[in-house]
């Protein structure tokens, strides 16, 4: 199909400025970096979400659900299909006692802000996290000492055939940076997050510590995907890269962080393939010094 027959199809369950053709994805991502999507649907109901999806299955079209793009890299030649952004367009949040009910779009750190208000605690560790709520909870994406798996209790996902179903928190089979969402491709609706009553003024001290934290060791002024690297078993994938004299060391405009190593950042117009060849440096030298593998945590998608 074309991107014209496949926009057409599209558009007649979904509302028309919800649909761009020839998106450039470096307008999506917190790296900056990326070459055009055929074709980007900013989804604000299930239906759009399903709608888009099935599209996509019945006329095998590729396609890539992405929240708020800070974990991801786009090559530079952009993704062919479609792209569907499942963010500010989907973004409700209700809170009842020390329950919420959110949907996946929203920003961690808008959510955080949420529940301070509600006094409720536990969740000040995502609060400086940069994704939404349905990428963090596919990934279970943590910080210090907090992880999603701590709060969440449930998720509403689309699975392979776009029905809607729920998961309880053993269903979703929460492990290290993983999930059944992952594992199984399945797409995030809504999350149930349960927390306890708390202390406001202790729990904006807490969010506040936390906020000194990474703004003073992580490299937040420059973009990038977070941390670049899974944390190997038994080491830490930032101390590794500096004691491999890797600090500061660059490919075109991408460079290891000299503020933290275990970021990847963009200093000025770093092309995807920068990125690229600066990670497989990295695991390259930290392989022949030290004998261990680094996994990329970043997800790299679109045409080679």
């Amino acid at each position: 199909m074309t991107i014209n027959e496949i926009y057409e199809k599209l558009k007649e369950k979904i509302q028309i400025e919800h649909i761009r053709k020839n998106e450039m994805m470096k307008e999506h991502t917190s790296f900056k970096i990326g070459g055009p999507a055929d074709i980007m649907i900013l989804a604000s109901t299930v239906e759009e979400i399903q709608h888009g999806l099935r599209v996509c299955k019945e006329n095998n079209i590729p396609y890539y659900v992405i929240g708020n793009g800070s974990n991801l890299l786009v090559r530079d030649k952009g993704i062919r299909g479609v792209v569907i952004k499942i963010a500010e367009n989907f973004s409700e949040v209700t809170i009842s006692e020390n329950h919420i009910k959110a949907q996946a779009g929203i920003l961690l750190s808008v959510l955080a802000k949420k529940i301070m208000r509600e006094s409720l605690e536990g969740f000040e560790f995502a609060s400086g996290i940069p994704g939404t709520l349905g990428g963090a909870a596919a990934m279970n994406a943590g910080a210090y000492g907090g992880e999603m798996k701590d709060v969440v209790t449930g998720a509403l996902v689309l699975d392979h055939c776009c029905n809607v179903i729920y998961l309880d928190r053993e269903q979703l089979e929460f492990e290290y940076r993983n999930s059944v969402i992952q594992r199984e491709g399945y797409v995030v609706l809504e999350t149930d997050i349960a927390l306890q009553k708390g202390d406001y003024e202790r729990i904006k001290e807490i969010t506040a510590e936390l906020t000194v934290k990474r703004t003073t060791k992580q490299p937040l002024h420059l973009p990038s995907a977070g941390s670049t690297f899974k944390r190997p078993p038994g080491y830490f994938a930032g101390k590794l890269i500096e004691d491999a004299g890797l600090k500061g060391v660059r490919v075109g405009d991408a460079q290891v962080s000299e503020l933290h190593s275990g970021f990847v950042v963009n200093v000025g117009n770093a092309t995807a393939e920068d990125v690229i060849h600066l990670i497989k440096l990295i695991q390259k030298v930290v392989r022949d010094q030290f004998g261990v593998e680094l996994h990329p945590e970043v997800r790299i998608v679109g045409e080679e």
